[in-house]
């Protein structure tokens, strides 16, 4: 996980990035919404309710964490465009302070720890539930 400076806790990214309750809260939609998804085989071999039930949770949870992730990258994306920093960077233009600070507030966001975690988990959880539901379908 990156050391965060004291610059990184001014920046506006930030909340995005490290700290925001809010962000907390969608990461764990996304990582709730990734089990649900991965149960839906196995629950459908127990239950058919509540294996569309996981379903809805997880199709839901994954429609309103990614909606939130769009934000974000939208936001993001509007600040690279708005002060043209890839214009500026590709013509070696020099940068100003507030497109340096603009700079570390962009690649500050794309540290996040919690996409790593996010990434893993969802690799491990599709893992087993591949290798669950290829039991229950093809070996049970």
């Amino acid at each position: 996980m990156p050391v965060f400076s004291q610059k990184c806790k001014s920046c506006t990214e930030y909340k995005n990035c490290r700290g925001s309750y809010l962000s907390w809260i969608f990461f764990i939609i996304g990582l709730i919404a990734t089990v649900a998804v991965r149960l839906v085989t196995v629950l459908m071999h127990i239950d058919p309710f509540y294996g569309k039930l996981s379903w809805y949770v997880g199709v839901g949870g994954f429609f309103i964490f990614f909606l939130y992730m769009y934000a974000v990258i939208r936001k993001r994306s509007e600040v690279i465009s708005r002060n043209m920093l890839i214009k500026k960077l590709d013509e070696k233009e020099g940068l100003s302070d507030d497109d340096y600070g603009r700079m570390r507030e962009i690649l500050c966001s794309l540290s996040s720890g919690k996409e790593r975690i996010n990434y893993i988990f969802i690799f491990g959880v599709s893992a087993v539930a591949l290798l669950v539901a290829v039991y229950l379908d093809l070996l049970k």
